[in-house]
């Protein structure tokens, strides 16, 4: 009886509010003199919200009746249908306050209404420019997944993560995906690109675009494999893992880049140029020069037109060269640039895809993956620039920067090989030209004296001349000038004889005069590249790291344990990719016990600042992931606990849905009493926690 008044209230204030605006009386008063009409004269009525209280001093009649009310409310047919009539009035007119109101007097009555006026209420909370209704029409999409998920169409979850990802609301966004996901339907491919796209532009939102383009990945392969399965999920596309990808690259999520390639190349998307670029980019942060070199034989026979758009990929290439301290290599790279497309001509239809092995190409069961050189798609949205601090791309040739000529050069010097590299000097001045903006030559002998390798100047100054290299007269009064300057007289007497007998006209009033530098960057590289050699990682680890990484991919677990003591041995510090392969090598075999152990080894070598780095995040999710697969759950609560201490974004539904996928029904009957044994029943505490912590209900 109690439960009938109450939804007869309910019911009175909803219709009241329709009726007083008409009569032009308040919704109390007239309320009011409806229940008195009905109830005792001792009755008392009382607001509070939109549900009113009664109180009265005698027993109420047996029986409510609402027979004397609903006429003088003067509305034809139901309330159900009056509601929906107002309901759709408000939305028509598109005013989102009353229909939000409207629809929250009708829910509470009789539910959720039909599944058109649904759709119509949620566009225009959509379409509101007030941030507020986004959040509501969030909230209500996910209410009905859990009461009534069949009014939940695609179109609207559509609608909803595209308007979420486009106000920076990544976080709801995934969420909406994640619903879809979970119906085993997406987007369209050209909306799902412009989720992405909004996604990316921040740091959570990049990881989460990351979580769940694997979780895509790993969902259309489950039933690609699933052959008698009904439903198709579309396999991403290039462009999504290209955003992916480059916003991997520009916050530093270097590790889970490494995943989102291996993840490309195992569902069978081929990379364009774009693709390579990026990849370029996350072997660099991983140092990983072993795979970015697999490329190179591929991008060098593209077209010339083609050949700038991979100034990137030289860069990242150069760079790992000089990281390696490889100058040999760095040097015959540069002589690449452009040299080997002199001659190319690109046969039509010859446009097909290559291979390019992930770890050791000699794996039977390693992953490839494919890629097209070739394309690449002037009006993507996707623009990869980089830095141009190796590598400089003028008139759609690539040409060595300062930086570049500055770290060749120190490598030849501290080498003892200064005439090797004058030869490669007069080489690259050949490769540029013989233009006045290009005398490189002149610029690095410049640098030398003004930094006051006199002798250094000197001795490329001769090698350049045998070799015909012209324009080198104005560097040699140069080199005259400075040795007068700095006393240094037998040198300056020499120098100048030899100039007489070479048959140089000579000017002695230039030689009192100071050197005037026209290429100050280039001197500026040369100190910067001396500055910057301290802070290096040390190449060794480095090599080593490659090492285990190669190991771990052909599955030799004994050769990779060994390197790893080789680190230790030698007290090198490991780097966050020294763990990072080892964890997942014993991931790949599903060894979570030896993960434990390695965890401990982490956590002695981390530093104070490691929280910061977004590669050490990617580790840490790692290892959560790992954690939980192999049920240590008191080691999750305490990867979970440190990356909330550094500030780290976690990904609940990651976890959440990892859980359930091992150990959905782990101690779902039992109860701490049933454990005498103090270790389990710990381990029941620690389940508890995590399934607390992710939100998965007691049952």
């Amino acid at each position: 009886m109690a439960q009938c008044q109450k939804r007869l209230m309910v019911l009175h204030s909803v219709l009241l509010k329709g009726y007083c605006s008409i009569i032009g009386v308040t919704a109390d008063s007239a309320l009011k003199s409806i229940v008195q009409r009905n109830y005792s004269s001792g009755c008392t009525v009382r607001r509070s919200g939109d549900i009113w209280n009664i109180s009265y001093k005698f027993s109420p009649p047996g029986q409510f009746s609402t027979q004397t009310s609903l006429p003088k409310l003067c509305w034809e047919g139901s309330s159900r249908t009056i509601l929906l009539e107002k309901l759709e009035t408000h939305l028509t007119d598109h005013r989102v306050d009353e229909a939000w109101e409207t629809f929250n007097d009708f829910k509470r009555l009789y539910g959720f209404p039909e599944k058109s006026i649904l759709n119509r209420l949620i566009t225009d909370l959509l379409y509101s420019t007030d941030s507020r209704w986004l959040h509501k029409a969030y909230g209500l999409a996910f209410s009905m997944s859990k009461e009534k998920s069949v009014l939940l169409g695609l179109d609207l979850l559509t609608k909803l993560c595209l308007s979420l990802s486009r106000a920076q609301m990544s976080i709801q966004a995934s969420m909406v995906v994640r619903l879809m996901l979970e119906r085993k339907s997406l987007p369209a491919m050209d909306i799902l690109q412009v989720v992405v796209l909004h996604m990316v532009k921040t740091e959570t939102g990049t990881i989460l675009a990351s979580n769940i383009l694997i979780e895509i990945c790993n969902c259309f392969h489950q039933l690609k494999m699933n052959k008698a399965h009904s439903q198709k999920l579309t396999k991403p596309d290039t462009v999504i893992f290209n955003l992916v990808l480059e916003a991997c690259a520009r916050f530093g999520s270097s590790l889970k880049g490494l995943q989102i390639i291996e993840m490309m190349a195992e569902i069978g998307v081929v990379a364009d140029a774009h693709t390579i670029n990026i990849i370029a980019r996350i072997h660099e942060l991983n140092f990983m020069r072993d795979e970015l070199k697999k490329f190179k034989k591929h991008i060098d026979l593209v077209s010339a037109p083609l050949a700038c758009h991979y100034r990137q990929f030289y860069n990242s290439l150069l760079s790992l060269h000089f990281i390696f301290n490889d100058i040999d290599a760095a040097s015959a790279l540069i002589l690449d640039f452009n040299r080997c497309r002199k001659s190319n001509l690109v046969q039509e239809g010859k446009n097909e895809t290559c291979a390019v092995p992930i770890g050791s190409a000699h794996l039977r069961m390693g992953l490839k993956l494919h890629i097209l050189p070739e394309l690449l798609e002037k009006d993507s949205v996707l623009k990869v620039e980089g830095d141009e601090n190796l590598v400089m791309n003028k008139n759609g040739k690539l040409s060595p920067s300062n930086k570049a000529v500055a770290k060749l050069f120190r490598g030849y010097k501290s080498q003892g090989r200064i005439n090797e590299f004058s030869k490669l000097l007069g080489s690259i001045q050949n490769m540029l030209g013989s233009s006045s903006d290009a005398n490189l030559c002149s610029d690095v002998i410049d640098a030398c004296i003004h930094i006051g390798w006199l002798e250094t100047a000197h001795d490329i100054l001769d090698d350049l001349a045998s070799e015909g290299i012209p324009k080198v007269k104005d560097s040699y009064m140069s080199l005259l000038a400075a040795y007068y300057r700095e006393e240094m007289f037998n040198e300056g007497a020499a120098l100048y004889n030899q100039l007489q007998k070479a048959g140089f006209p000579m000017d002695v009033s230039n030689t009192k005069k100071d050197i005037s530098i026209r290429r100050l960057d280039l001197v500026e590289s040369l100190i910067q590249d001396m500055e910057e050699e301290a802070k290096l990682v040390p190449t060794p680890i480095n090599e080593l790291n490659s090492s285990i990484y190669f190991f771990m991919k052909a599955k030799m677990i004994e050769d990779a344990l060994k390197t790893y003591g080789r680190i230790q041995d030698m007290k090198i510090q490991p780097t966050v990719l020294t763990f990072a392969n080892l964890v997942y090598g014993y991931s790949s075999l599903g060894m979570y016990r030896e993960i434990t152990k390695l965890w401990g080894d982490i956590k002695r070598n981390m530093n104070k600042d490691d929280g910061k780095s977004m590669a050490y995040r990617d580790l840490y999710e790692a290892l959560l992931l790992n954690f939980i697969r192999g049920g240590y759950f008191e080691r999750v609560m305490e990867v979970v606990a440190f990356m909330m201490e550094k500030g780290m974004y976690l990904d609940k539904w990651n976890y959440k849905s990892e859980f359930l996928k091992f150990h959905k029904d782990l101690y779902k009957n039992l109860k701490t009493s049933d454990h005498r044994n103090e270790v389990r029943t710990q381990r029941l505490e620690h389940v508890r926690m995590f399934k607390k912590w992710v939100g998965i209900a007691r049952r």
